[in-house]
C-alpha cells in the first residue's frame, strides 16, 4: 500500500472542543495536512517529548518505552489505518528482530510512543482522502473560527498574568518548578525557553 509519510507540524487548543488540542500532520511530500483532536494529556506527552522536557517520573508513554526497550522490543512505524465517524484509528508497528506484531491504539497515543522511538508516522490514503484538508482550507478554517468563536485560549493562560518577558529569572525559576509539579508541560516548555533566550 503507498502510504504517506507525516510529520507533525502543530500542536493548539482545538476551536471544536473545548479542553481538547488539535495536532496537526503534514505530508512530507504534499501539501495535505491530517488535524486530529486530542486529549490534553496526550497533547502534554507529545509536546514533552518535542521541547525534550524531563519529567520527574516517568510518565505512561516514558514507561511503555522503557519496558519495551527492557525487553528488547522497537517501534518500526506508526500506521493511521482508519476514520469511522470522525474517530480515527492508529496501529503500532513493533519487532524484536524476529517477530513483527501490530498493536491496536489510538492515534494519539501511537504518536507520542513514535517520538520516542524516533519512528517513522504514516497514513493510509483512503484516510488522507477523506479527512484531509489543504494548507489554504485549513487557515480558512482556522480565521473562520476565529471570527466565529473568538480566539480559544489554553486554561492555564485564562487567568490574566504578568508576561515572561516581564519577570526575573528567579521568578521564571518557580514558575518551571510550578509547572513541572503540575505535569503542565506546555508552559513549562514557554518558561524554559524565555530562560534559554536570557542565557
Amino acid at each position: 500500500m503507498n502510504k504517506s509519510k507525516l510529520q507533525i507540524l502543530d500542536i493548539s487548543p482545538s476551536q471544536v472542543q473545548t479542553g481538547s488540542f488539535t495536532i496537526v500532520l503534514a505530508e512530507e511530500k504534499g501539501d495535505l495536512r491530517l488535524p486530529i483532536i486530542i486529549g490534553m494529556f496526550e497533547a502534554q506527552a507529545i509536546a514533552i517529548e518535542i521541547e525534550k522536557i524531563k519529567s520527574s517520573r516517568p510518565l505512561t508513554h516514558d514507561l511503555f518505552s522503557s519496558f519495551a526497550q527492557a525487553f528488547d522490543f522497537t517501534i518500526e512505524e506508526i500506521n493511521i489505518t482508519d476514520i469511522s465517524e470522525g474517530i480515527f484509528y492508529a496501529k503500532i508497528v513493533c519487532s524484536d528482530g524476529i517477530r513483527q506484531k501490530s498493536i491496536d491504539a489510538r492515534p494519539s497515543d501511537a504518536i507520542a510512543i513514535a517520538l520516542r522511538f524516533d519512528a517513522p508516522i504514516y497514513v493510509f490514503p483512503h484516510v488522507l482522502e477523506e479527512a484531509g484538508v489543504s494548507t489554504a482550507e485549513l487557515m480558512g478554517e482556522e480565521r473562520k473560527s476565529s471570527d466565529t468563536e473568538g480566539t480559544s485560549i489554553p486554561v492555564s493562560d485564562k487567568k490574566k498574568k504578568k508576561p515572561l518577558s516581564k519577570l526575573n529569572i528567579s521568578e521564571l525559576q518557580q514558575k518551571l518548578n510550578d509547572a513541572l509539579e503540575k505535569e503542565d508541560y506546555e508552559q513549562a516548555a514557554k518558561i524554559r525557553d524565555e530562560i534559554d533566550r536570557r542565557n
